[in-house]
């Protein structure tokens, strides 16, 4: 009787205490959920920043080539896309539009040639989208961008004995070459991928 007795206030006693027990771990949970979409985002903002980063250097490209061969650059509008056109006479000086049109690509695969040469930790994600950066502004100017009239392919086509297809195998080429090189470097495994608590995130998160 005793016995029982001494079961039953333990059996009612035990909800009380496990519901005590339960409810710091809310906190904790709900603390781990915050943190790791924090740190997704985190990654993905620094990601941007660097694939951004990468963008800035290729107009400035432009813009300082223009500025340094003694020419007015200015940003228009072509068919409401913000543009940045080189104040240079494409007929006049058809060498020095080539050049202007070929230094926003070229500066970019140079960055990506220092980042992927030059010895260092690395790795992380601004890293990695600068590179995702270089690349994709190459992949873009080769296919889809590739035959619009203001298309840094199309003019250097226009100023120069290279055609659309060269030039594209050139810049291409490059560019095939760098991802070929990130794939083989163990700093740069899981590309798209960002760090977790409990492992690897592939893609974004909503």
């Amino acid at each position: 009787m005793r016995v029982g007795l001494l079961g039953a206030v333990l059996l009612a006693a035990s909800p009380v205490r496990l519901s005590a027990q339960s409810e710091p771990l809310a906190a904790p949970l709900q603390f781990y959920a915050s943190r790791q979409a924090s740190d997704s985002d985190d990654y993905w903002r620094h990601f941007a920043l660097g694939f951004g980063a990468s963008i800035l250097a290729h107009e400035s490209a432009h813009v300082i080539s223009s500025l340094v061969m003694g020419f007015h650059p200015y940003y228009a509008l072509d068919h409401g896309r913000p543009t940045v056109f080189s104040g240079i006479d494409s007929d006049k000086y058809p060498h020095q539009q080539f050049i202007f049109s070929a230094a926003g690509l070229t500066t970019q695969a140079l960055i990506n040639e220092a980042i992927l040469d030059i010895p260092h930790a690395g790795g992380g994600p601004i890293e990695r989208g600068l590179l995702a950066g270089g690349i994709g502004t190459t992949l873009f100017y080769i296919t889809l961008g590739r035959n619009a009239s203001v298309s840094d392919i199309s003019v250097m086509a226009r100023t120069s004995s290279l055609s659309k297809t060269e030039l594209s195998l050139i810049f291409g080429g490059f560019s095939a070459i760098q991802a070929w090189r990130i794939s083989r470097y163990p700093r740069y495994a899981h590309f798209f991928a960002r760090p977790t608590d409990s492992g690897l995130a592939i893609g974004f998160s909503y």
